[in-house]
């Protein structure tokens, strides 16, 4: 029973990350119209964005197979991570919080890719003329625990 409840918060901050998630995407889709950006900083948009592809709109124009590609990986990878946070030792700190991140996105694309058909990204960030492709939490906590678990692979290497 230890186990358990040593990896439960883990699975919290994933379910509340994936909450966060979802709740910013229904407020994007509410609030914002498609492609039309809401400026808020120099630097800042909200600009509500369907991708029907992976990262950075990748295989968007497939003609659909990639719905249930993306689908099925994110699928595979999301039993993965539940599993691999269970299996992780308790002393691997930031390792199952770099799990849980990348695994409360995982669950957040999927799921917008299972109801819609689509991934819902609405943050960009620009300079002058030069925009990176919008994004959402989802995104945003898959870099961060991807981030996290290479920083985490640098301190295993040194043993610490």
């Amino acid at each position: 029973m230890a186990k358990a409840g040593s990896v439960i918060a883990y699975y919290g901050l994933a379910l509340l990350l994936l909450v966060l998630d979802l709740w910013t995407k229904a407020l994007a889709t509410e609030h914002l119209n498609y492609a039309e950006p809401v400026v808020l900083t120099g630097f800042f948009n909200l600009t509500l964005l369907h991708n029907t592809g992976a990262a950075f709109s990748f295989l968007s124009t497939a003609g659909g197979w990639q719905h249930w590609l993306f689908g099925g990986i994110a699928t595979v990878i999301s039993c993965v991570l539940v599993v691999w946070i269970y299996r992780a030792p308790a002393s691997a700190l930031l390792l199952k919080f770099a799990l849980a991140l990348i695994l409360a996105g995982a669950l957040g694309n999927l799921w917008d890719r299972v109801t819609l058909g689509y991934v819902v990204d609405f943050i960009q960030w620009h300079y002058k003329d030069y925009y990176w492709p919008a994004f959402n939490i989802a995104d945003a906590a898959i870099t961060v625990g991807a981030v996290a678990m290479v920083i985490d692979s640098f301190r295993d290497a040194r043993g610490t």
